[in-house]
């Protein structure tokens, strides 16, 4: 017999008392999600302010999205990639064209299409540039956030990713992000094969770089036959106001890595899209996953892309971005625990005037629950504020009235 769940504390404790500890949710235990809302199990609803880090771009639940899920369910979920299928084809086809690709491979988490664009770069490296075997190396910048694995934390500058988790993968230099004569330097090494980077860095506190930063690192990368792979798999699917962010600068990356809103947040989708020079380097045998490019996620990815299209909501992110950012610098003049606002489209962060190691933001988002609206701090002292691109303007302004009067609410 399958338990159920009856209160709030019965769900945080047995998360507690049986789930691995790597995690420090807020204390709200929610049950159902609709568009830009979410509902905790005493009924409560609330603004979903982070968007489950940008995968429900579309809303949550979406009727179209889920129709396409069920529909799908009921034929076939799953082949593996030992055998074809009828749905495969089409999201390759959709999604190569969407993007201006030649050649897509899917896979399921971020961390998994990071991992695959990596191993696209060295071979890439290897085979088409002559980097000398076990010689290529991937320049990564400081703040990165690519995943979590062994790998990909190699290349992170977050003590709290890396800590204990040594040795790690040799191949990477990093340096600093938005500095345009770093780039000149180090991807001058002939050994470089790829410039891994984030077009705005989300999980470090949405780090907006310089205008013209993304379009000198296409330059440089051009001049020393080096692959851009741009990680998009929290700013891509519209959310910074183009269904890229590296569509601000015209940037065209060699490895393009998505996920997240590919699914409108109902399953885990991924994807490394690039030109067949680079992407049929990999033969068969040497990559793969056994759910990556299953027909139920092919299905969906298409069926999730429509509705970005189909509702505008690359043309929404922007229009509503501006309102909202107009008002937290409005909010700014009026209190200085609101130092800084920064972002695009609705992927925004206010940065709160106290230390990391404070647990201001941490408690300014417990008022917001409180008042309503769900938002999750990131790296201590900064408040990353994304609510699902389906947001209207009347709801955008009653979120940042929660805000507001949550904010000088508490510096009283």
């Amino acid at each position: 017999m399958v338990e159920s769940i009856t209160s709030g504390h019965e769900a945080i404790h047995l998360e507690e008392k049986y789930g691995a500890h790597n995690y420090h949710p807020l204390p709200v235990v929610l049950c159902k999600g609709e568009g830009v809302f979410l509902w905790d199990v005493e009924g409560k609803r609330y603004y979903d302010f982070l968007s489950a880090y940008s995968a429900v771009n579309q809303g949550h639940c979406h009727p179209r999205i889920i129709r396409a899920l069920t529909e799908q369910a009921k034929e076939l979920t799953l082949t593996s990639r030992a055998f074809y299928n009828d749905k495969l084809g089409l999201a390759e086809k959709y999604i190569c064209e969407t993007f201006g690709y030649q050649k897509a491979l899917f896979m399921n988490s971020g961390a998994e299409a990071n991992e695959s664009a990596i191993k696209l770069a060295r071979k890439w490296g290897y085979t088409k540039k002559g980097i000398p075997e076990n010689q290529a190396v991937i320049v990564a910048v400081k703040q990165n956030f690519h995943g979590r694995t062994t790998t990909i934390i190699s290349a992170s500058t977050d003590s709290s990713a890396k800590n204990h988790f040594g040795p790690f993968m040799p191949g990477f230099e990093i340096v600093n992000y938005d500095d345009v004569k770093v780039l000149e330097k180090a991807l001058s090494n002939p050994n470089v094969c790829a410039l891994w980077i984030e077009p705005i860095q989300g999980e470090a506190g949405v780090f907006v770089p310089h205008d013209g930063y993304l379009k000198s690192a296409e330059k440089i990368c051009r001049a020393n036959n080096v692959l851009l792979m741009m990680d998009e798999i929290q700013t891509g699917i519209a959310r910074t106001g183009k269904m890229l962010a590296s569509d601000h600068e015209g940037v065209r990356a060699d490895l393009l890595i998505l996920g997240k809103a590919l699914s409108g947040g109902v399953m885990p989708i991924s994807c490394v899209l690039a030109d067949d020079e680079v992407m049929l380097v990999i033969k068969p045998g040497e990559h793969g996953s056994t759910f990556g490019g299953n027909p139920l996620a092919s299905a969906i990815v298409i069926e999730a892309l429509e509705v970005v299209k189909d509702e505008h909501l690359a043309e929404n992110a922007t229009r509503l971005g501006e309102i909202f950012r107009d008002r937290m610098n409005a909010l700014m003049k009026k209190t200085s625990l609101v130092k800084l606002v920064r972002g695009k489209g609705l992927l925004n962060a206010i940065v709160i005037n106290d230390t990391e190691e404070s647990e201001t933001a941490w408690n300014l988002c417990l008022s917001f629950a409180k008042n309503g609206l769900l938002a999750k701090p990131t790296h201590g002292n900064i408040i990353r504020l994304a609510p699902p691109l389906v947001i209207t303007e009347e709801q955008i302004h009653e979120c940042c009235d929660v805000i507001e009067r949550s904010v000088l609410a508490f510096t009283k």
